[in-house]
């Protein structure tokens, strides 16, 4: 039991403390500069949509405001047999630049870019969801990377937006913060290793199309280096979006996309060797495979510290504190609506929020559940 703690802690600390400080060395020590220079190629702006009558009117809208030459720029609304409205008010913007590329039956959300892009007439594509708001300068932020020929892809910076002051928000926001910090090392350091789906771009001719149940914004950045092609992170290009306040609906989203995602590395397991693809192999590993492995640390820490504490006054220090830590989690879930008592209570609670995902999402996997659809999760008052 000793050596299965200390096993276990130790992944724990590499995963949350080492890796991060590795990538942040090799980040600073050998940084891998994009060679940057102001252009204007033409940009195919796609968005995917299901069922988004509430939002889609406010996307085109923001996206038609976008600071770039009106006839260099494109917008494909992607629309996945939309039911509703959708696709009715799309139309209403035919003459001004918007194009409406329909499936007639219900393919999911990969399918509908594959689609789309097969009707792209852009040097770059410029892949957006229907909920996302940008910032005017996103596509001149964006641009300029892909003067360097080694880039295939370049992902914006997404800031989260919490109105409702909830837990899931502001763990969503801590761990957000979190993650776009590694995702600069990375980039910096070597590459990407996924990008945010709702503000990405690709060069159209390296665009290889994706099978039904990928998760596209991740896959998208092994499918590019394989190609060797690196995404890289633009922190300038910036679009917001709010977060979920359901924990409910945040739960659902996690376990589809870790589901989608241990797909994606169990199909491209050669990729996370470092000896077959170098630093992107260490990253992927170390930030996707080990994180998402972190249910098992976490329960042998607990086992292993549960049973060591009948003799030693060290583990059992060690066990009140994952008590401790587990039960702030659990109040933090039954006070979600006060702000005063969940403030400090957020990050234990979206920790185990995440890692329970993780469980769900890897079972999911292993059962050979598939996601190739996706459900709006937005409701109309959020």
């Amino acid at each position: 039991m000793f050596s299965i703690f200390w096993i276990c802690v130790t992944a724990i600390l590499y995963v949350y403390l080492v890796y991060p400080g590795i990538i942040y060395f090799l980040s600073k020590w050998r940084p891998r500069a994009v060679q940057k220079a102001e252009r204007e190629p033409p940009v195919t702006f796609l968005i995917t949509a299901y069922n988004e009558e509430l939002s889609i009117e406010k996307k085109i809208v923001n996206t038609l405001h976008l600071d770039y030459p009106p006839d260099k720029i494109e917008i494909i609304v992607a629309s996945d047999a939309s039911t509703d409205r959708t696709d009715q008010i799309v139309r209403k913007y035919r003459d001004r630049r918007v194009r409406l590329i329909r499936q007639e039956h219900r393919l999911g959300k990969t399918s509908a870019q594959n689609n789309a892009v097969k009707h792209a007439v852009g040097e770059i594509i410029l892949f957006s969801d229907a909920t996302t708001i940008y910032e005017a300068n996103v596509i001149r932020k964006i641009v300029p990377s892909f003067a360097d020929t080694s880039v295939g892809c370049v992902a914006g910076r997404l800031v989260y937006h919490d109105p409702d002051d909830s837990a899931v928000g502001k763990g969503a926001l801590s761990y957000w913060n979190y993650e776009s910090l590694l995702r600069q090392w990375e980039s910096e350091a070597c590459s990407l290793i996924g990008t945010s789906g709702c503000l990405y771009a690709v060069r159209r001719s390296a665009y290889t199309p994706m099978y039904p149940e990928a998760c596209s914004d991740f896959l998208i950045a092994t499918l590019l280096y394989r190609q060797g092609l690196r995404s890289v992170y633009e922190p300038d290009a910036v679009c917001v979006e709010e977060t979920n306040k359901d924990s409910s609906k945040e739960f659902t989203m996690r376990v589809r996309v870790i589901a989608q995602t241990f797909s994606d590395l169990w199909r491209n397991r050669d990729m996370i060797n470092p000896l077959r693809s170098g630093l992107f192999g260490f990253e992927l590993f170390s930030h996707k495979l080990l994180r998402y492995c972190m249910p098992i640390f976490l329960f042998g820490t607990f086992l292993s510290s549960g049973l060591l504490a009948t003799s030693s006054n060290l583990f059992l220090a060690f066990l009140i504190c994952q008590i401790l830590f587990y039960l702030a989690a659990f109040i933090g879930f039954f006070s979600n609506g006060n702000s005063l008592i969940t403030k400090p209570l957020t990050i234990p609670f979206y920790f185990v929020l995440a890692n329970l995902a993780s469980i769900v999402g890897f079972y999911k996997f292993l059962r050979g559940d598939r996601y190739a659809y996706w459900e709006t999760i937005r409701s109309e008052t959020q």
